[in-house]
């Protein structure tokens, strides 16, 4: 299978590139806004380089894909609506346009769980402690928390117009990701350690044990993203869902039945099996 991921070098795509890349059931080319050199831990790769507001610059790679994992965006909750506009909306629809001219049969598109947002809002801190009393369903009503969100809002329901009146792409799986971070810091402390590095915070701080409750409820491992999106790539079956990406952690608020029981999805990793970080608890699951 023929597989174009978007937005390629961001924590995303490298958790694809670190986990999926040498299947030799897929091939890959990655599209990003630079590439990377050769001597980079993400360099050497199949890369198309270019924008994806720029429609003609990035209609060549959709040729003779099968699939397309759109993952380019402006990622940041904080985000004005000048930031997220271009590259949230008129992206998304670039990208799926592109792949409807080009008939590529499935789009897996990069959600978020901001799409969720107020939810968070209404009930965290409470919200990150095990036993918590609420579990989100994709059927759900959306609540976005930001300008972000809604853009992502907004990509569910393009992919749903496209499903319902093109025939092309045939699949729409919109994944509202939680938390996956970057190679070298993919465990639920990892954020908070990364804030302690940077000075922002002490270890042991009152903002140290929120950040890492809500990590370990919203932990999404880069082994466990890349397994469900090769799941969304293995399917036939579904025309347009919506799925909630994260890990098996016991404290998470989002339900992942609907992925197990469409895509056999099968998480490994759960973030209640850390009590440390890996300079205190060594964890095989630590990649």
């Amino acid at each position: 299978m023929n597989v174009l991921v978007t937005g390629s070098y961001g924590r995303c795509g490298t958790a694809i590139i670190d986990h999926l890349d040498d299947n030799p059931d897929y091939e890959f080319t990655y599209l990003n806004r630079s590439d990377r050199p050769s001597d980079h831990r993400y360099g050497g790769f199949d890369t198309h380089v270019a924008d994806i507001t720029d429609y003609d610059a990035i209609r060549p790679a959709f040729e003779d894909q099968d699939a397309v994992v759109h993952l380019a965006a402006y990622p940041y909750t904080d985000g004005a609506w000048e930031d997220v506009f271009e590259p949230n909306i008129i992206g998304m629809y670039n990208a799926i346009e592109a792949a409807r001219d080009a008939g590529v049969d499935a789009f897996v598109f990069a959600s978020t769980n901001h799409v969720m947002g107020m939810y968070e809002e209404e009930h965290a801190p409470e919200l990150y402690e095990p036993d918590y009393d609420l579990r989100l369903d994709p059927t759900d009503r959306v609540r976005p928390d930001s300008c972000y969100g809604a853009t992502k809002s907004f990509g569910e329901d393009l992919g749903r117009y496209y499903t319902e009146r093109y025939e092309y792409p045939r699949r729409f799986y919109a994944l509202r990701i939680c938390s996956v971070l970057p190679h070298g810091i993919d465990h639920p402390y990892g954020r908070a350690e990364r804030r302690v590095e940077n000075g922002e915070i002490e270890r042991g701080s009152d903002a140290y044990d929120r950040s890492v409750a809500r990590t370990k409820a919203t932990w999404h491992s880069r082994r466990d993203f890349a397994h469900l999106v090769e799941r969304c790539l293995a399917d036939g079956s579904v025309t347009f869902d919506v799925f909630n990406a994260v890990s098996d952690n016991d404290r998470r608020w989002f339900s992942i039945r609907n992925a197990r029981g469409r895509l056999g999805y099968d998480p490994d990793d759960n973030g209640e099996a850390w009590d440390g970080p890996p300079i205190e608890h060594e964890h095989e699951g630590s990649t």
